[in-house]
């Protein structure tokens, strides 16, 4: 039986570093160690794989093709450990580790930072990593395994994504303050559908509940402008550039608008918690799952609703 390699993860973190920079010098510097110490670290990693990583010319060195297909896998290795080394933390010592968090943009404003306060009151000692980004960008780093957990709106049924409703958003038309429609309080959808629309772009699951409901109540959005956050939205309507269906968020009191109520069945979206069904689950991810569903349901109990 062939002797298993030995090899220490000090030369991988090394031979990263080093293919990144493409300069020794610099590597050693960052490092803090000598650069001939550097220097052999890579030579004998090498040797131990038996192929050379690097071209070399002089004094500079370039990744080779064997150099670029080894950094690829000497990443994920240092990532798997790290990750290892947290879970194992978390296990030992509950409340301690390392969560990721993702969610859509709407949740920043208020939302998420509501609940970063009252987590750190219960787990002062759990380290969060956040992500704010459009609900595709999000799940895709979500099945990748960089987020543990997200935010979302409601999912069509995947795989290997569980989704649990957390909450409902009602959806409100926002006009100008001069619009022939601001002095009403309600409106029907036939009152605005064919308007000019400001919407938020493709990818966003504000977007996917705004084009499910003008395709349930049998129009076709005329969307004049896209942004990528709400009150890019509430500012192009202000302008008098089209109309809009957003959730009520912090903030919109600022922008000469109004908003009004639709009488049209599903104009509301679904917040919920989303993660992967075969993901492994630290200790502390999984009493972040407990406090977010307890946090969120406890609020819907006591005011009716997410503020």
């Amino acid at each position: 039986m062939r002797e298993p390699d030995v090899m220490d993860f000090n030369s991988l973190h090394y031979f990263v570093l080093v293919a990144k920079t493409e300069n020794m010098s610099r590597a050693a510097e960052t490092l803090h160690i000598t650069q001939p110490a550097l220097s052999k670290s890579i030579s004998l990693l090498e040797e131990n794989l038996g192929v050379a990583l690097f071209d070399r010319n002089g004094r500079s060195i370039k990744l080779n093709r064997y150099g670029k297909f080894f950094l690829e896998r000497a990443e994920f290795v240092l990532k798997e450990y790290i990750k290892a080394k947290e879970d194992l933390l978390n296990l030992t010592s509950p409340g301690h580790g390392v969560v990721s968090i993702g969610f859509i943009h709407t949740l920043g404003l208020e939302v998420i930072p509501q609940l970063m306060t009252a987590l750190k009151r219960v787990y002062p000692d759990m380290k969060i990593q956040l992500t704010q980004n459009n609900s595709s960008a999000i799940l895709n780093k979500l099945e990748k395994g960089e987020l543990d957990v997200c935010l979302v709106s409601s999912l069509e049924k995947q795989k290997d994504i569980v989704w649990e409703k957390l909450w409902e958003e009602e959806l409100f038309l926002i006009v100008p303050k001069d619009h022939r429609l601001a002095n009403k309080e309600q409106v029907n959808m036939k009152d605005f559908a064919s308007e000019p629309f400001i919407s938020i772009k493709k990818g966003n699951s504000l977007r996917k509940s705004v084009d499910d409901l003008y395709k349930q109540e049998g129009f076709e959005l005329n969307v004049a402008f896209e942004g990528e956050e709400v009150h890019t939205v509430a500012g192009l309507v202000e302008s008098g550039l089209g109309v809009s269906l957003i959730p009520h968020i912090k903030g919109l009191e600022h922008y000469k608008i109004k908003l009004l109520k639709v009488a049209a069945k599903n104009c509301r979206r679904e917040i919920g918690i989303a993660y992967m069904s075969h993901h492994f689950k630290s200790t502390a991810v999984l009493l972040l799952f407990e406090y977010i569903r307890e946090y969120f349901l406890g609020k819907i109990e006591k005011k009716g609703g997410i503020d």
